[in-house]
Parts: C-alpha cells; structure tokens; sequence
C-alpha cells in the first residue's frame, strides 16, 4: 500500500500505532524526534506523515513548518496526534490536515489514514 512515517517520542505508541498501520498493509517507518523525521523524510519520501507535537530537539510544529518550506515535502499531508496541542495546530490548517487527540480512536484514525491516501484529503 504506501509508505507512512510516524514521528513520536514515546516508542511504545509509536510502535503501537506502526503494528496498527502495518495491520492494514502499509510500510511504516518511524522516528523518535522531528530532526529524524525529517532526515528519514527527505530519503523516502512517504505518502504521509504521523507526527506528536511534543518532541525533543526538533517539535512536530517546527517538522511541519520545515516540510512546508521544502518543495520537495510540501505536498505530504500531515495528521497530528498529540495530547495537549491539538489547539495549536487547528489553528494551522496548512500545516495540519488533520489533529487527533490522544488518546484517538483506533477507526477513526485509520479512516482519515486511508481518507488522505487517496487523495480525499
């Protein structure tokens, strides 16, 4: 199916949320911070970026910006999942396709997933 990168500090949700994309026949990879993210972003190139907000050395709002700024990365969607700043970036439309709070319905989460891999997003 498609590439998809999750950024997220805490490895147990990350992993947890990669077997849950895995389980629908993506390809996941995944990044402790948004300095790798983006590292991993510019060599792969994913269909889609999952990102916490709350991150060391480089935060999912400052990874997001970055992407926006790169052509090469600007036409990736984002969904946020995060479990305090969803404000923050519903204030960012253009940054953010889509905010899910933690903790986010598993369906939900992997209905917008698919919403935004086919081009409805």
């Amino acid at each position: 199916m498609a590439l998809i990168l999750v950024a997220d500090d805490e490895y147990f949700l990350a992993v947890m949320l990669a077997d849950m994309l895995e389980d629908e026949g993506h390809e996941v990879q995944t990044a402790p911070n948004g300095q790798a993210a983006l590292a991993l972003m510019r060599d792969a190139k994913p269909a889609l970026l999952i990102t916490d907000f709350m991150m060391p050395i480089m935060t999912g709002l400052e990874l997001a910006e970055a992407m926006h700024e790169d052509a090469a990365l600007a036409d990736i969607p984002i969904i946020l999942v995060s479990g305090a700043q969803g404000g923050i970036a519903r204030e960012k439309p253009e940054l953010f396709q889509a905010v899910f709070d933690k903790p986010y319905q598993r369906d939900g989460l992997l209905a917008e997933v698919e919403r935004m891999l086919n081009g409805k997003g």
